[in-house]
């Protein structure tokens, strides 16, 4: 397995959509390992292809506490939604930024498992919040676009302020 590289917001490949995923091979089986492996090295509860630059209709997600409730959901849909919940989302495209998001408290999902089966599932709470998320990536949409433009734009010079301490402090490690 591999740790791969999660792209960060206001990288523009964020905003591609996945296409769907028609070949159920070895090629599938080890990107869902690498994201597997990615998300759970960066402390995450759910992980998108597109956030590590492959867009592909591919996503997964783990919400127990454990670690040990992996969901791969290829080519996931929202068949139904119902009721609404304020949850506060942060991303790993994000990082270090939090806000309140608006989304379904209830969704029923349709998707395929690694072998191309396909399955549903019915979500609720973090898990139908997490999914949303999730599947917003899939469509070129992160949680921030949800923001009036003001806050996205404080966002993105924070993140641009972090960029920039942290690559002066390598920097400054390299020197010494």
């Amino acid at each position: 397995m591999a740790k791969l590289n999660i792209l960060e917001f206001p990288d523009p490949r964020l905003k591609t959509v996945a296409k769907p995923v028609e070949s159920f091979d070895a090629e599938l089986k080890k990107l869902v390992e690498d994201m597997t492996e990615t998300m759970y090295s960066a402390n995450g509860i759910g992980l998108a292809a597109t956030q590590v630059n492959v867009h592909k209709r591919l996503l997964v997600l783990d919400i127990s506490e454990e670690r040990e409730q992996l969901g791969v959901y290829i080519n996931p849909q929202i068949l139904s939604e119902s009721g609404e919940q304020n949850c506060e989302e942060g991303c790993l495209s994000v990082p270090g930024v939090y806000a309140s998001v608006k989304r379904a408290e209830n969704v029923t999902v349709k998707a395929q498992d690694m072998g191309g089966n396909f399955f549903e599932e019915q979500l609720e709470g973090l898990h139908a919040v997490c999914i949303q998320h999730e599947m917003d990536h899939l469509i070129g949409r992160l949680f921030v676009d949800y923001l009036s433009p003001l806050r996205r734009n404080m966002v993105r010079k924070k993140l641009e302020k972090q960029r920039k301490v942290a690559a002066q402090e390598a920097e400054e490690h390299l020197i010494l």
